[in-house]
């Protein structure tokens, strides 16, 4: 019995639904089915939408709506999140089956599915190697400005369904240009249907629940009726359309979606397809990540729950996984539809098994209603849903905290609108590096003194503290790593030279946790040097692990000063019986 728990415990490591399961009740199996079903009627027209913006057929976002949500309830430790897709994942897809192949192709669809199939692969890769850290090198602030010039990308390229005209491009640009070059042939009726839907969103948004509160209807009854508004849309538009014979003036439709389930589909075998949708397939794994695994630990947070961020790259890779296999396109976990699940009440990921239930169902029943629900009206939904996502007080709140940070912001949010999404995410990804490497680069460093009548030491340019003329003591504030070992040495010589008082320098480590080769090396560099002007160095407050390390170099043994416990014992053990000056 005890031998088997340990590897029960492994198999629940890597399948987090023999964990959740046997606690499972008939409460909460009813508080899941309520969960699914809200989710479910607000997911079909998002499905429809989002194949829509990745330039796919209706259908194949059901399809994708359907296998990666049953994937995810087995391999994900997320309670309240749903996966399925999003709006810039559909984007970046578009944008990278677009590179290959005009919409529309067999090619294109083709595409579309490895890039799904490669994300999987790429994540749950990730995540068998416990590679979640990954994610934390792409800064928030360049991540919030890339998501902020996707949804006007986005909510700019389906102005074109809004409007009834042609229009393509990859970035802002690109899209206004054309869209400015068609405005001739604007099919007026389309524009009242797309504008008509877009407003009545905009306005289900934010006013139907108070609306509903008026006149007695509260609780979660009211936040499930106020998310009814693209259903209520899509519904009175298909309506409108099949009732006016619209679709003969020239509004584009759906038109026919194929019944039932999708089939077996297996990815393309092509090497050379393979080598050109990687890159791609790597930027929407890195973006959707991102974006899964913010959204799982908000609401865990809210119930006192956790996520384990290695496990969700696999439970989000395996879910592309089956969408590729299913014929569907990258998948990722939505912001929207997560907190409509936690709302509506969502107990474990069984929500989202059931929510596939009602998506199959639909997929086999439903979809000859669809007929005649015009393009405008998942273009509204689509516009409605994105431009929540567009922050520009980003923008505002980086130049007042941080030049440097708002540079970076800036830079992504016009790479991304006037090149596209895969040369904005990109140099995101880039910028955030180089911004943790300059940052990094120089660290910040303090002349510290004692605090009167204490033993704390603290920088003498911003408190009354006592130092000794022959004691040079440096706080060091960053781990020492070879982007910053030359300043180091440079900061050092630049407070010695001149000063003929100074006998002794302390690098006090209390910050300090790594010390590569390049930092050891400047290291023992500064001891050489100082021991040539008659100086002294020392370390002070050295953490355990960097002390181990440098226990196993001939640093310690060639240091012409000493290691003191603490920065107090090397302030008696330097300046015994002298008095200190007040600075």
């Amino acid at each position: 019995m005890a031998s088997s728990t340990p590897a029960r415990a492994r198999m629940a490591r890597y399948l987090p639904i023999l964990d959740w399961s046997r606690s499972y009740t008939r409460e909460t199996l009813t508080s899941d089915i309520v969960a699914a079903v809200i989710v479910t009627i607000m997911l079909i027209p998002q499905s429809l939408a989002y194949a829509l913006l990745a330039g796919l057929p209706a259908e194949v976002g059901l399809y994708a709506s359907i296998a990666p949500l049953v994937i995810y309830t087995v391999f994900g430790t997320s309670r309240a999140l749903a996966v399925g897709p999003v709006a810039v994942a559909s984007l970046m897809t578009a944008a990278a089956a677009g590179q290959l192949a005009a919409q529309g192709t067999p090619e294109y669809y083709t595409a579309a599915i490895l890039l799904a199939f490669l994300s999987g692969l790429m994540l749950t890769a990730m995540g068998l190697l416990r590679l979640g850290f990954l994610a934390n090198f792409l800064s928030h602030p360049v991540i919030s400005g890339f998501i902020t010039a996707s949804g006007l990308i986005i909510a700019a390229s389906q102005l074109r369904h809004i409007l009834g005209i042609e229009a393509h491009g990859h970035n802002l640009v690109q899209i206004l240009a054309t869209l400015w070059a068609h405005l001739d042939q604007v099919n007026w009726p389309t524009v009242a249907l797309g504008v008509s839907a877009t407003a009545f969103l905009f306005w289900v948004r934010g006013n139907l629940k108070p609306l509903l509160n008026r006149i007695g209807i509260t609780g979660t009854l009211a936040g499930v009726l106020s998310r009814t508004g693209p259903v209520l849309a899509v519904v009175a538009t298909t309506l409108a359309t099949w009732g006016l014979a619209l679709d003969d003036a020239g509004v584009a439709t759906v038109g026919t979606v194929p019944q039932g389930l999708p089939g077996l589909v297996f990815p393309s075998t092509d090497f050379g397809l393979w080598g050109q949708v990687a890159m791609p397939a790597l930027l929407i794994s890195i973006v959707g990540y991102v974006e899964t695994i913010s959204v799982a630990k908000t609401l865990a947070a809210k119930r006192r729950q956790r996520v384990d961020p290695d496990q969700e790259l696999i439970g989000l890779g395996t879910a592309n996984v089956g969408s590729a296999l299913s014929g569907g396109f990258p998948v990722t976990g939505g912001f929207s539809r997560s907190v409509v699940n936690f709302d509506a009440g969502a107990q474990t990921p069984a929500a989202g098994a059931f929510t596939a239930v009602g998506i199959a169902l639909a997929t086999m029943f439903l979809t000859p209603l669809l007929f005649f629900l015009p393009k405008a009206t998942l273009a509204a939904t689509i516009i409605v849903a994105v431009l929540s996502l567009v922050d520009f007080g980003t923008l505002k709140h980086a130049w007042s905290y941080s030049k440097v940070d708002f540079s970076a912001v800036a830079a992504t949010i016009l790479v991304t609108l006037g090149i596209g999404v895969e040369a904005g995410i990109s140099a995101g990804v880039v910028l955030s590096l180089a911004l943790f490497l300059y940052k990094t680069s120089r660290p910040h460093v303090a002349e510290v003194g004692r605090v009167p009548g204490t033993q704390h030491f603290r920088n003498i340019r911003r408190h009354s503290v006592e130092t000794h003329p022959a004691v040079v003591t440096l706080r060091i504030d960053e781990s020492l790593y070879f982007a910053n070992a030359s300043y180091l040495q440079d900061y050092v010589y630049d407070r010695v030279v001149g000063d003929e008082a100074v006998r002794h320098v302390v690098l006090m480590c209390s910050a300090v946790n790594e010390i590569d080769m390049s930092a050891l090396e400047s290291l023992e560099e500064i001891n050489t040097r100082l021991d040539g002007m008659g100086i002294k160095l020392h370390l002070s407050e050295v953490k355990g692990p960097v002390m181990d390390r440098l226990k196993r170099s001939h640093f310690l043994d060639e240091l012409t000063g000493d290691v003191f416990l603490s920065q107090h014992d090397a302030a008696e053990a330097l300046t015994p019986g002298d008095r200190p000056d007040a600075a």
